[in-house]
């Protein structure tokens, strides 16, 4: 009874604190939003999130910027659907931003919630501080862009995902699948979770059930996709399922200007302008597009694996940081803040990599998985900030389990009692590893 007391103490404590931090967290957000109050958008991926989403406030189904009556999928659907209700606001431009500075802010509190699964209350607490002040973090908050909103439903993700690991049930498995399902509806790429999380699932369950489970997840996620996968097959000439922006994106991979000199492992938007406009509908040139760049890939493999080296090297702010920050602020990030989100990078990239060394096995999986998703699209595409963003929220929780196992270490020592004894809260004790207690509760980080 008396365990079951403190543990219930320590938990509304928990609550009570970071409820504090995500109220500071929408401080700065806000203060962020109010920086950029009747600002016009500039000329970016966010005149399309925002065109689209007001467009379905006038009840029009994704039409085309430019080409009158012509459907659009140039992103997937969902950050626009997200921001409709704000596109009902006098200001709707306004209200998009808002849309994505709560999305932003209820972010803050998942990693809080998700830094307490795999480390505790304390790692939870100082995971959610860093995300409320991280520049990498908030710089896309109040973007009409998808990468806040795409960044909160991957924690969800991952935290029913963590559930489901630990606690295995057919509705979390559903859930799980839900999510990641909608995930990939934001960012296209992020596609590449559902058969990750699925193959987490079976090779920790170990069993047919938990193959089962797996196929749930999948399952459940394709449902999900598939209504806008049908829509866009009997819209468009050629088969589109999430979005016909992967032919642009790959010919501006693979390209002259992108393949040698400063903007080599980059995106160049030239390679795109350049090249022959074969005709027809949006999937009809992403067919031609996706071509060519592949008849340039398969003549250019010799140049490949450097052009990887530089686009991995990007992606960690250890190369073609001006053409990076140039681009940034072509999204409307200011280049100070930018900066500040390069250097904020570089202080969590060393405690991040050790934090990943003391988590346990089943929670080190976890939280690879928008590492693995992002590591894929950076080797696919190209080296960038945008690419990155679901995998900061990661970099963020890990670099807090080495932070506070340092600090512990640093108050108490090594001691007899088991205080540094491996082994997360919620995994049987399993693995070896450091623990760290707080507010009288033992969290064990493994």
């Amino acid at each position: 009874m008396t365990d079951a007391i403190v543990v219930a103490e320590n938990d509304g404590r928990f609550r009570h604190r970071l409820a504090w931090v995500v109220v500071a967290a929408a401080a700065v957000r806000l203060v962020h939003l109010a920086t950029k109050w009747n600002r016009p958008l500039q000329l970016n991926d966010s005149v399309w999130y925002s065109s689209m989403a007001a467009g379905l406030r006038h009840g029009e189904f994704f039409r085309h910027l430019v080409v009158d009556g012509a459907p659009s999928a140039e992103h997937p659907p969902l950050a626009a659907i997200m921001m409709t209700p704000g596109s009902f606001l006098p200001n709707w431009v306004q209200g998009q931003r808002l849309t994505t500075v709560v999305a932003g802010v209820v972010g803050v509190g998942l990693i809080g919630l998700l830094g307490r699964r795999v480390g505790g209350v304390q790692v939870g607490l100082v995971a959610a501080a860093i995300a409320a002040v991280y520049p990498n973090l908030w710089m896309n908050d109040g973007l009409v862009m998808s990468e806040s909103i795409a960044i909160t439903i991957v924690l969800g993700a991952l935290l029913m995902l963590g559930t489901l690991l630990q606690r295995p049930s057919w509705p979390v498995a559903a859930g799980a699948g839900a999510l990641l399902g909608a995930a990939a509806l934001t960012r296209s790429e992020l596609v590449m979770l559902v058969p990750l999380a699925a193959a987490l699932v079976i090779a920790h369950g170990r069993s047919r059930t938990a193959v089962v489970r797996g196929g749930v997840v999948i399952g459940i996620a394709v449902a999900v996709m598939a209504p806008w996968a049908v829509i866009n097959l009997a819209r468009f000439e050629r088969p589109v399922l999430l979005t016909t922006n992967d032919g642009t994106t790959l010919l501006g991979s693979y390209c002259d200007d992108i393949f040698s000199g400063a903007n080599k492992g980059g995106w160049s938007v030239f390679c795109v302008f350049d090249a022959p406009d074969p005709g027809g509908d949006d999937s009809v040139r992403s067919a031609a597009q996706r071509s060519m760049a592949f008849t340039y890939a398969r003549s250019h493999l010799g140049d490949l694996p450097g052009v990887v080296v530089a686009r991995v090297a990007r992606t960690l702010d250890l190369y073609g940081l001006d053409d990076m920050v140039h681009g940034d602020v072509g999204e409307e990030k200011p280049r100070v803040f930018v900066w500040a989100g390069i250097i904020g990078w570089w202080l969590l990239m060393v405690p991040g990599v050790v934090g990943f060394t003391l988590v346990g096995r089943r929670d080190r999986w976890l939280l690879a998985l928008p590492l693995l998703s992002s590591a894929t699209a950076t080797v696919l595409f190209y080296g960038g900030h945008r690419l990155r963003a679901p995998a900061e929220p990661t970099v963020v929780i890990l670099a807090a389990v080495a932070l506070c196992a340092l600090w512990q270490r640093s108050r108490r020592g090594t001691n007899a009692d088991g205080a540094h004894a491996n082994g997360s809260a919620d995994d049987g004790g399993d693995h070896a590893g450091n623990s760290v207690r707080a507010d009288r509760a033992e969290i064990v980080v493994r």
